[in-house]
């Protein structure tokens, strides 16, 4: 397994999709990394040698890709900022809900966790 900035990507998947695996570089940072640099998108990455390794290192470690620790510690930051400031954004953070004016009527599942049963009410369904 190869280790670009910290990551194992792995090697039996073809070169831009292996590195889609570091937090930060979706498909299309991938494939202008490999246009950049010349790569073939239909090698694997256990078929490439040391030195192209390298080379992908190298350009990812470049300042104008924001990756892993980075990326990740801005996120939070700038999630943490809307919850000093008290905003709307904030307070939907902080209680678990939707930020992006999603309906929490139904669905929001992934937000608000599974479904937690309220005493008295009886389930509506079939009768």
């Amino acid at each position: 397994m190869a280790r670009i900035a910290g990551v194992n990507v792995p090697d039996k998947k073809r070169v831009p999709i292996a590195l889609t695996y570091i937090h930060g570089i979706g498909r299309t940072t991938a494939f202008k990394i490999c246009k950049n640099l010349g790569i073939d998108v239909t090698l694997r990455m256990a078929e490439i040698d040391e030195n192209t390794l390298n080379s992908i290192r190298s350009e990812i470690e470049k300042d104008e890709y924001k990756i892993e620790g980075d990326l990740r510690r801005d996120t939070s930051m700038n999630i943490k900022r809307l919850l000093d400031m008290k905003c709307y954004r904030g307070l939907r953070h902080r209680s678990g809900l939707p930020v992006r004016g999603q309906r929490t009527s139904t669905n929001a599942r992934t937000r608000k966790g599974p479904a937690k049963p309220i005493a008295g009410k009886k389930p509506v369904g079939k009768h």
